[in-house]
């Protein structure tokens, strides 16, 4: 039967969901990163990125719906040819590069930036980020975005310290990933991995994705930037351990 009847799939599955939900609505941030591998407990990494594809589109257009007057143009318009070139090669190198590694090394530079801003916090007149580094974390979180939809770490590397307030953070990234998630599915298709079981297991996980991104949606209204960038930290700290612990250590 093309459809997953397995019960722990969907004890495991539907949390993944919900905390993808959240994190597309700039609650959470970065939580998102946690859903493959969620859901690799309980089935493979390319079959659950797949599964995922179709509830990342009803997250993203719910997500940019939402906060679509809250965008800053002029830095999407820089990240998404970077974002779309890491695409590019992703797709280029997906049957070569194991999911597992590629997890494991996005999960150590989201506790090496942590590490840097925790350890050298930046000055209240420190400059932003260069360009060199936005393109570079642009075009890495395109790569990690196609392989195992772990994009969120290195673009909040640099999204991050650029200050945006929470609301204009989170529609310029609903954006950003909107178009990613959006030039993904072509390659998905072309690499076999869009077929009837993994569509029909999407539509019953459907209900879910609204569900998650109408509670960040509400709660980061009402949240404190101070509050909003502590929960993004906690949401990278968590999303690196696990990226590193099934990366390295879960054999």
């Amino acid at each position: 039967m093309p459809l997953i009847t397995d019960p722990v799939f969907y004890a495991v599955s539907i949390p993944a969901v919900l905390l993808l939900g959240l994190s597309k609505s700039g609650f959470g941030a970065g939580f998102g990163s946690l859903a493959v591998p969620m859901m690799a407990l309980v089935t493979t990494v390319p079959k659950a990125a797949a599964i995922l594809m179709p509830l990342l589109f009803v997250m993203d257009v719910l997500t940019l719906k939402a906060f679509r007057k809250e965008l800053d143009w002029k830095l999407l318009a820089f990240m998404l040819p970077w974002g779309l070139l890491g695409i590019v090669v992703g797709a280029l190198l997906f049957k070569i590069l194991h999911a597992q590694t590629v997890a494991g090394m996005v999960g150590i530079f989201a506790w090496a930036f942590l590490a840097q801003r925790k350890l050298f916090p930046p000055k209240a007149h420190a400059p932003p980020p260069s360009k060199t580094w936005g393109a570079l974390m642009s075009a890495t979180s395109g790569f990690t975005s196609f392989v195992s939809h772990s994009g969120g770490p290195p673009i909040n590397a640099y999204a991050i310290p650029l200050k945006l307030a929470p609301t204009v953070f989170t529609g310029t990234m609903a954006a950003y990933f909107f178009v990613i998630n959006l030039s993904k599915w072509l390659p998905y298709a072309l690499l076999g991995l869009l077929d009837v079981g993994n569509f029909t297991t999407s539509l019953v996980l459907l209900p879910f994705a609204p569900l998650g991104v109408w509670m960040g949606v509400k709660i980061a209204r009402k949240i404190s930037p101070v509050w909003f960038y502590r929960l993004v930290d906690w949401g990278m700290f968590l999303t690196g351990a696990k990226l590193i612990w099934d990366g390295f250590f879960s054999g």
